[in-house]
């Protein structure tokens, strides 16, 4: 995620070299080993289970596992005649997962002959991510997409003056702010509950998953005469490396006026940009 996303350094909002980055096509692939066992199961049975894993970095996308082809029971895979090309790798074969009584249409696929100029790619093969049921790092469950070896989250408390806006409204102000800093995307700024105008707030039913920070519960804003969906989330069982956010709330920088220190802050454009 940090190195082709966002703020990355091959990202599209990434910093400056001081040499010339020329990737064939204009396109960043970058194809290395991952010293982590992954295991990866449909249906409670495992497909697939290696020590010499690949970790593919593409330009605008999550990081994917590759398996060494002799780590994955190929006699839970049926090729098909689905083919897909992309114009950076190659030409793409898949194939349908059984297992455990679970079907899994095309949800395998490996180039076995890459382009010129692409990474080495014949031999490996991947999993759709969420066609599959259950993924592993080691002996942890991993959630959404792997954890990418580059990504890092700083959770640090401050004594910023915060002061949030929905539509004009008034909604929070703190000097006590936790300030999370995570790779290639903006700072967030967790807010203690006695700081913001709860009466504001309406509950929604939406969740999201962070492989790094947990599950997220979701709140709307009421301000003015509008509301703002989902604009504000909390971590009630963050994981560790996101625990000093616990029960805090955080609004969306891309979808609200904040100011820091008196400074209003540019939105930031983001996928969460509206």
């Amino acid at each position: 995620m940090s190195l082709t996303i966002g703020t990355g350094p091959f990202g599209p909002q990434g910093g400056e070299f001081n040499f010339e980055v020329k990737a064939p096509r204009g396109h960043v692939l970058y194809f290395e080993d991952s010293p982590r066992q992954v295991r990866v199961e449909l249906g409670g049975e495992t497909v697939a289970d290696s020590r010499r894993m690949k970790l593919l970095h593409e330009a605008g996308l999550l990081p994917v596992y590759y398996f060494p082809e002799e780590d994955v029971r190929m006699e839970l895979l049926e090729r098909t005649d689905h083919t897909t090309r992309c114009p950076f790798k190659g030409e793409a074969v898949y194939w349908t997962v059984r297992a455990g009584g679970k079907t899994a249409q095309n949800a395998a696929w490996a180039y076995p002959e890459p382009l010129e100029g692409a990474p080495r790619l014949g031999g490996y093969i991947a999993f759709y991510w969420d066609r599959m049921d259950r993924w592993f790092e080691e002996d942890e469950e991993v959630d959404v997409h792997p954890r990418d070896p580059y990504h890092r989250i700083d959770v640090l408390r401050s004594s910023r003056h915060v002061r949030i806006s929905v539509n004009g409204e008034p909604v929070a102000e703190s000097r006590r702010p936790v300030i999370l800093f995570e790779t290639g995307l903006p700072p967030r700024y967790y807010i203690p509950r006695e700081d913001v105008r709860e009466e504001l707030l309406v509950p929604s039913e939406s969740t999201s998953v962070c492989p790094y920070k947990g599950v997220a519960s979701y709140w709307s804003v009421r301000a003015g005469d509008r509301t703002e969906e989902d604009v504000v989330w909390s971590y009630p069982e963050p994981r560790r490396d996101a625990e000093k956010v616990r029960g805090l709330l955080c609004f969306f920088n891309e979808r609200v006026e904040l100011e820091v220190d008196g400074e209003v802050q540019e939105r930031p454009v983001t996928q969460w940009s509206r």
